[in-house]
Parts: structure tokens; sequence; C-alpha cells
């Protein structure tokens, strides 16, 4: 998308594979933004007003300059492909990449047993394979199932998003719910948990009904969508260059101890865009400050090894802090002073024993 609205790209060909078409709403994206950002067209919703919530500080927050927003997935597709069939330079075939590598001729592609020869094309992959374990890897998932419902009753606030409801129990790890309200009777409600394991899938829907029924007060209901996700957590070492172009989650687009990655693979397609247009070496694309890979490895250490509970740790980061240092500093856009504000805001011992692991 950033290639064709660029107008740069004309004279190059475009072959875009994907396993399947994008025919359902299978998942939301949730960021947040101070401007209007490269796909506000297909902005569904968004707020000014964010509310945190656990058993030790609960807060409605005005998150100014940000606005939190949400991307439906259909809504994504559906306009980026109807752009992209406007465009005769790019291609997009479907089907099973079962293997590609390079050869003298260029790069070959096998699609469901078929070759392609591609001759010097750079090629750009988002499909995740988890590395080698070592007893140093981290590796947690961050799980969510998610319904859309319909009351009958009024029973949402539509100008307020529940980012995180840690209210609810922690028996299998880091837990909590948020809740997209879209209109007084239809939001999205999530169930998301960092574990080591999956549920069996219909332990969310019990968890899912009694969070609706318990702390939303809502009784009678409607399931109109569902959708289910699965992000990897890691300190898996992650390298933009390799085979091909890593990007994506694949190319250590996630961030590790949130699981937040729609925002960080829109800054770097466009520095990946930026850079083929300026004719700059991709080998030089700018990095991920080792800091903030440090900060995010420490906490998902005392995550993974329940050092501390992951709701007592992000309702100390939301009581003592600025709404918006937090933002910035999930962002990877916070200054030293506000990483050094909110380092002390932490308990102290489990994080320095977590750091001296990293260092």
């Amino acid at each position: 998308m950033r290639m064709i609205r660029n107008g740069g790209f004309k004279d190059k060909k475009i072959l875009l594979i994907d396993k399947e078409p994008k025919t359902k709403n299978d998942r939301t994206w949730c960021f947040w933004e101070k401007e209007n950002g490269f796909f506000e067209e297909v902005v569904y919703r968004k707020w000014d007003t964010v509310s945190f919530l656990s058993n030790e500080f609960s807060s409605a927050m005005n998150i100014a300059p940000y606005r939190y927003k949400m991307i439906r997935g259909i809504d994504f597709y559906n306009y980026c492909f109807e752009e992209i069939r406007k465009h005769d330079f790019i291609e997009v075939v479907y089907g099973t990449i079962n293997n590609w590598h390079y050869e003298k001729e260029g790069v070959v592609f096998v699609i469901d047993n078929k070759e392609y020869l591609l001759g010097d094309a750079q090629v750009f992959n988002s499909v995740y394979q988890p590395a080698e374990s070592n007893k140093k890897t981290i590796r947690l998932l961050q799980h969510f199932k998610g319904w859309l419902i319909e009351t009958k009753k009024p029973s949402f606030n539509p100008g307020e998003a529940t980012m995180m409801d840690f209210r609810v129990h922690q028996h299998q790890g880091t837990t909590f719910a948020y809740v997209l309200p879209f209109s007084t009777t239809l939001a999205m409600v999530e169930y998301t948990l960092f574990t080591k394991e999956l549920l069996p899938q219909e332990q969310y829907d019990k968890e899912l009904q009694n969070y609706i029924s318990a702390f939303l007060g809502i009784e009678e209901y409607t399931v109109k969508e569902e959708e289910f996700g699965i992000i990897p957590m890691t300190n898996e070492k992650f390298s933009f260059a390799g085979h091909g172009w890593q990007i994506g989650t694949a190319g250590g687009q996630t961030k590790a101890s949130s699981g937040f990655t729609f925002h960080f693979i829109q800054k770097q397609s466009q520095q990946i865009v930026d850079y083929l247009l300026a004719g700059k070496s991709l080998n030089n694309l700018p990095v991920t400050p080792k800091r903030f890979r440090f900060y995010d490895n420490t906490l998902l250490h005392i995550l993974y090894h329940n050092q501390l509970p992951g709701d007592k740790i992000f309702s100390q980061l939301f009581k003592k802090n600025k709404p918006q240092q937090v933002l910035r500093f999930l962002d990877n856009e916070s200054s030293l002073r506000d990483e050094l504000k909110i380092i002390s805001s932490l308990p102290t011992w489990p994080f320095l024993k977590a750091a001296l692991k990293q260092l």
C-alpha cells in the first residue's frame, strides 16, 4: 500500500503471495496515534478516553494528544485489495509456499509444488518460524478470544474503551479482558492471557461468559462474531536481514513484553519504502534501540518465571505514571527520563534480579 501510494514503483513488478484470500473478519487491531495515520480511512472506532481496571488501581484516563484506534480485519483487507486490484504491476498468487531458495538464475519459489523463477527479486518474508530453543529461550503465548456482542438494553459507554481489566482471576498467569464499545448496545469483548500453554476452546467461552455476566453485569446478549488469535512473546533474537528480508513478527516487530505489533509494522514498512526509493541499502535500516529489547526481556523473564504477577506490574505502571508516558514507553518512543521514572515506579528487587540475568 505504501509502494502504491508513493507512486515510485510503477516500473517494478510486485508479487504478493498469501495462503488464501482474506474474506473473513478474523482479527482486530488496536493502537494509539497522535495524528491521522496511514490507514485512517479504515479506522472503525477511536476513543480519547481509555480505562485501566484492577483490584489495586482503576482509572478512566484521557490520553490526549493520543487517540486509541481500532481497525477491523475485514475492513483492512477490503480496503487494501480493492486498491491493489487497480494496479497491473502487482500480481497476487494464493497457495502454500513449499519452498523458496536462491539459485544462479535468481530466486526460485515452489508454490503448491509449482516452480516460479523470479530472477533477482528482493524477497520480503512475514512467515514466522520459531528458532531452535536453548536454555535461555523464553517463549510465552499471548492468546485471546473475542466476542462481538449485542445487548437488548444499553450496556456500554461508546465514549470510553476498556484497555485492560485485570479484575478477572489470574489462575493461569497474566490475564485481562478488554472492551471496545461501538454503541450503547454493541461491543467487542476480548479475554486475553500471557501463558506458556493455550486453553481448551470451551474454557475461553466460559471465561468470556463469566466476565460479561460478573463484571459487565450483562445477562442477555447475542454473539454476532468471534475471533481467536495467538501472538508469540519471546526473547528470541530476530534479524531483518537473512534469508530474504524478514518483516512483521518474523522480523521482530512484535514487542516481546506486550505483543503489540501493528504500529511497529507500520513504522518499519515506511522505512523500507523510503530506503528503496532513496537507493539506500536495506542493511542499514534502523533497528530497535537495544535498551528497549533489554526492558522487554526483563519483563518477559519476570512473567515467564512468575516472579511477580502481571496484574501488579501493569497496575503500578499506570498508577504511578501518566498514561501518555506509559504509551510512549510501550511504543519504544520514550525518553531516558521517562524510562527512569517508569523503572523507578516498579518493584525494585524482582526487576533488578531479572535485569542482571539479561546482562
